[in-house]
């Protein structure tokens, strides 16, 4: 990805080289009133990369596009790659997070896993230098990785709305 958009030698090595990697696994049993019960709220992933492995081909996983939810079809032994907000950020937009829920079957259950890749906590975060121009200032605060996680982790899983709250507000959009 930072060779694609040209962002200075190493700078996402260095960002990544000692972060972590997180496993989780999902099981998400059958449900006889779905619409009653969500798997797992909106939201978009706090890390870089999440990757997802769909067990048992059972849809439920749903991607916001075009502010409707789009179920996203399980293939037989494919991943499903999830960019995070971070990478947002150091991409300065280039590449959206993704927000995503989980929904619940009435008559079967769904297993997953997900593995989540994060950067280094002892660094700061920010839209990458390389990308910042006069044309294309930058869209996010430089926030330290740390703070970034305590601030994510303490809110609830609302969409996408922790990278409003580090969003650079454009003087045209605050009158």
């Amino acid at each position: 990805m930072g060779k694609g958009l040209r962002i200075e030698d190493d700078y996402m090595k260095k960002l990544f080289e000692e972060g972590r990697q997180r496993i989780r696994l999902n099981y998400y049993p059958p449900c006889p009133q779905p619409e009653l019960a969500i798997g797992i709220n909106p939201h978009s992933d706090g890390g870089g990369l999440t990757i997802i492995l769909q067990l048992n081909e059972m849809d439920g996983l749903q991607i916001r596009k075009n502010e409707m939810w789009v179920p996203v079809k399980p293939l037989p032994g494919a991943f499903i790659i999830n960019i995070g907000n971070f990478l947002e950020i150091v991409t300065n937009g280039t590449y959206p997070s993704i927000e995503h829920r989980a929904t619940i079957n009435s008559m079967k259950e769904r297993f997953s896993i997900a593995t989540f890749y994060s950067p280094d906590t002892n660094r700061d975060m920010g839209p990458a230098s390389s990308l910042i121009t006069p044309e294309n200032p930058a869209l996010f605060k430089r926030i330290s990785v740390t703070d970034y996680y305590k601030r994510y982790f303490s809110r609830e899983l609302q969409g996408k709305s922790y990278l409003d709250v580090l969003r650079i507000k454009n003087e045209d959009e605050s009158g």
